[in-house]
C-alpha cells in the first residue's frame, strides 16, 4: 500500500502491541472489501506485511513511564517529526490515532494546524484519571471511537463527537475454540496432563515490562511449585518478543522447568488454569476467557511515584476491574508486586474452590460490558465520512 495516486492516503499511528492488532484488522478489512487505501505511519511488522508503509516501528516506541520515555526520547522525537514530514508530503484524508496518548495528543495538535482531520480510536483512559485531558481532545480531535460504553457517555457529556464501536477483542475471541476436548488435546500435545494446574506467566509485551516483571514472575512460580507439585509454569511469549532471547533469560533466572509458548495470545491463555498477568490489555483477554488471575505492575521508582500521585492510592489500575466497576481481581503495584505476596494471592485460587468460582462467575460479566462483535466493521463505517 505504498503511496499511489489512485489510492486514498491515511495516516495510522499505532505504537503499542494491542493497538497494532486493531490497526492490522482495519487494514485487512479495507483490503478484503476492495477499498483502495494507502496507509502509512507507525505500526508493526504484521501491518507492513499487509502493505503498510512504516515510517517508524511500534516495537521501538512501546515504552511506558516518564523515565523510560526520557531514555527513548531520541527515537520517539525522531518518529514524531518524521510522521509530520510525511503528512506534509502525502496530504492524508485523515489521521487515525490509537492509544499512546503522550505522543498522539501532541501529534493531534500539530495535525489540526496542518488541516488534517483526526480520529482517535482506543482513546486514553481519561475517564479513569487525568480527566482534564478531555479539553485537549475536544480542541484537536474530530471524533473519538470508543470501545467501552461508559466512555461514550463521558465524551458526550463533554461535547466531544463520539461513536461507540465496541471492543475489537470480541472479534478475536469469537475465533477461539474453547471446547474441553480441544483444550485437553492441546495440553496433551504440550506434555501437560489433566491433573496439572497450568500457571500462565504474562510479563508483558514491551521489553521494559519484561525486564521489570520476568524475574518476579519466575520467583513467584518457584514458590507455588514448591507447595503444589501439580503447578506447571508456562511463559506466554507476547507477539513481537523474541522467544529464544526470552528462553535464555529464563535459564539465567531460574532452575525451574518452564515451558515457553509463542502463539496467538488467546490460544495460549485458554490453556491455563490461573494467570499472573502484567497490567494492560492482556488482563481483558484473560478476563474474557474467564481465567482467575492476579494483576501486577512494576516500573522505575520515580515513574511509580508519579503514577501513584496521578492515579491516587486507592484507585484500580487493572483494566478488568475498571470495566467491571469493582476490584474483582487482586492488583499488586510496585513494592506489593513481589513473589511472597503474589504467590499468596495465587494460592487462594488453588486451595479455595469457592473463591475461584466466585471470581470466574464475576468475569462472565466482562463480555456484556464490551458491546458486541463487529468493532472493526463499525470503525470502517464511522471512517467512511472522511474519505
Amino acid at each position: 500500500m505504498s503511496s499511489n495516486d489512485d489510492k486514498d492516503s491515511v495516516l495510522i499511528v499505532s505504537a503499542e502491541p494491542s493497538s497494532t492488532l486493531y490497526a492490522l484488522r482495519l487494514i485487512q478489512h479495507w483490503k478484503k472489501n476492495g477499498q483502495q487505501v494507502s496507509c502509512f505511519g507507525i505500526g508493526d511488522q504484521e501491518m507492513v506485511r499487509e502493505g503498510f508503509d512504516a515510517i517508524a516501528r511500534s516495537e521501538d516506541l512501546a515504552v511506558v513511564g516518564l523515565v523510560e520515555v526520557i531514555e527513548h526520547w531520541g527515537v520517539i522525537k525522531k518518529a514524531f517529526y518524521d510522521v509530520l514530514e510525511e503528512v506534509e508530503k502525502r496530504k492524508p484524508k485523515f489521521a487515525l490515532l490509537l492509544d499512546y496518548p503522550g505522543f498522539n495528543l501532541r501529534l493531534a495538535k500539530r495535525l489540526k494546524k496542518s488541516g488534517v482531520k483526526v480520529i482517535y480510536y482506543i482513546s486514553p483512559q481519561i475517564w479513569a484519571w487525568r480527566q482534564g485531558r478531555v479539553k485537549q481532545i475536544k480542541e484537536n480531535i474530530n471524533r473519538v471511537l470508543t470501545i467501552f460504553p461508559f466512555e461514550t457517555e463521558f465524551y458526550k457529556k463533554h461535547g466531544v463527537e463520539v461513536d461507540f464501536v465496541g471492543h475489537p477483542l470480541l472479534d478475536e475471541i469469537s475465533k477461539i475454540d474453547v471446547s474441553q476436548q480441544t483444550l485437553s488435546d492441546e495440553r496433551e500435545k504440550l506434555g501437560l496432563n489433566h491433573n496439572d494446574k497450568v500457571l500462565a506467566l504474562m510479563p508483558g509485551s514491551r521489553r521494559s515490562e519484561i525486564s521489570h516483571h520476568l524475574e518476579v514472575q519466575l520467583k513467584t512460580a518457584e514458590k507455588l511449585c514448591r507447595d503444589y507439585p501439580e503447578v506447571k509454569p508456562v511463559l506466554l511469549v507476547a507477539p513481537g518478543i523474541n522467544k529464544d532471547q526470552l528462553e535464555k533469560s529464563v535459564k539465567e533466572m531460574t532452575k525451574l522447568e518452564v515451558l515457553l509458548l509463542s502463539k496467538e495470545p488467546f490460544e495460549m491463555i485458554r490453556l491455563s488454569d490461573l494467570v499472573l498477568c502484567a497490567s494492560g490489555t492482556a488482563t481483558i483477554m484473560v478476563g474474557l476467557l474467564e481465567k482467575p488471575m492476579v494483576i501486577m505492575y512494576r516500573m522505575k521508582p520515580l515513574t511509580a511515584l508519579l503514577a501513584k500521585m496521578l492515579v491516587g492510592k486507592n484507585s484500580s489500575f487493572g483494566m478488568v476491574n475498571l470495566i467491571l466497576g469493582e476490584k474483582v481481581i487482586p492488583e499488586c503495584f510496585q513494592e506489593e508486586a513481589e513473589p511472597q505476596n503474589l504467590s499468596k494471592l495465587l494460592r487462594k485460587y488453588i486451595s479455595n474452590d469457592k473463591h475461584r468460582m466466585v471470581t470466574v462467575e464475576k468475569l462472565k460479566e466482562l463480555k456484556n460490558r464490551l458491546g458486541s462483535e463487529g468493532a472493526t466493521t463499525r470503525v470502517a463505517q464511522s471512517l467512511e465520512r472522511y474519505f
